[in-house]
């Protein structure tokens, strides 16, 4: 909901259409996902054994010999299904998502779809560029005014009977015909044209080539971990990797640590009423050391002992679990 208010903010203030709004909305929902399948997973089991516990069927099942084991079997498989689905999602289906969001929200920003300028009013494209336009044809303008005071030494006033916005492979531009052009740098430039051609230079604030993590293809993360450009850039490359490779394991975590508090405390003569609660807890502070140490990794070499702290506490809630 927080990722979905933050793009209604992105439609009111870009004034782009509800089908668009709808296409980027769809290309956060295997992101969302990939967050969300760990809790999800944690509260689809701690529902159902309490459920079971509370209506004695766990009691009958064990005293007709099944074994803790037995019981788990059914959140295991189901946690090491999502934990492959998981993985999918983080290596192939999120980065490629994620592209086509960053793309897809950069062109309605500062391409042709976003742009909607107001007939008879001052419409700022960016700080220090702003155009008037009398009338408006869907990019075709007439009576056009545009004021470029980008750069503070060389301002540049345009005015033109006609115009036209086009995108190029050099990014937006503006083609005006019939006006007249006034540029001051060191000396004061007046002059008309019949045709003229101005590249408009709208660019995101980080830049649409800008390093966006979760937009990069795993194969190339993997190979950005050797030669990152800076350390703060290695970090974020090695929290991601944390979060595609190791996270889906937080399933199969999750599930075993849900599995083992509720089976083993309905196995006490005292049935510990505060178990679901005592997993819920656990839950807290499972994920929140692992998103810590996560974005705390520096080296491969503390990716590689997080990895195998993960798989030593998996591997010693199951012994757990499994033990009689």
């Amino acid at each position: 909901m927080l990722q979905i208010m933050s793009m209604m903010k992105f439609l009111l203030n870009y004034g782009i259409d509800i089908t668009s709004f709808l296409g980027m909305t769809i290309l956060m929902v295997p992101f969302i996902v990939s967050i969300i399948i760990p809790f999800v997973t944690f509260i689809a089991i701690i529902f159902i054994y309490n459920k079971l516990i509370s209506d004695n069927e766990i009691t009958v099942m064990t005293s007709s010999g099944l074994s803790p084991k037995q019981l788990a079997r059914p959140a295991l498989a189901m946690a090491l299904v999502l934990t492959i689905l998981h993985f999918m999602l983080n290596i192939w289906v999120v980065p490629q998502s994620q592209a086509l969001f960053y793309s897809t929200q950069w062109n309605l920003r500062y391409g042709l779809a976003h742009l909607k300028l107001q007939e008879s009013a001052f419409t700022e494209l960016a700080d220090g560029l702003v155009v008037y336009v009398d009338k408006v044809s869907g990019h075709d303008l007439s009576q056009v005014m545009l004021s470029d005071m980008r750069d503070e030494n060389s301002p540049i006033t345009i005015f033109a009977e006609k115009g036209k916005l086009v995108s190029t492979p050099r990014g937006l531009s503006i083609v005006m015909k019939n006006g007249a052009l006034q540029s001051k740098s060191e000396t004061l430039t007046t002059g008309t044209f019949d045709n003229f051609d101005m590249d408009l230079n709208v660019e995101d604030k980080e830049g649409e080539n800008s390093f966006r993590v979760r937009r990069v293809p795993t194969s190339l993360l993997l190979m950005s971990v050797l030669d990152s450009p800076s350390e703060k850039q290695h970090q974020v490359v090695l929290a991601e990797l944390c979060t595609r490779l190791l996270g889906p394991l937080m399933n199969l975590i999750l599930a075993a640590l849900c599995a083992t508090i509720l089976l083993r405390s309905s196995l006490l003569r005292r049935r510990a009423s505060f178990a679901p609660a005592l997993a819920v807890a656990a839950m807290a502070v499972v994920m929140s050391l692992f998103m810590s140490l996560s974005n705390m990794v520096g080296s491969v070499t503390q990716f590689l002992l997080l990895a195998l702290g993960i798989f030593a506490t998996l591997g010693g809630i199951l012994f757990i679990l499994f033990k009689k």
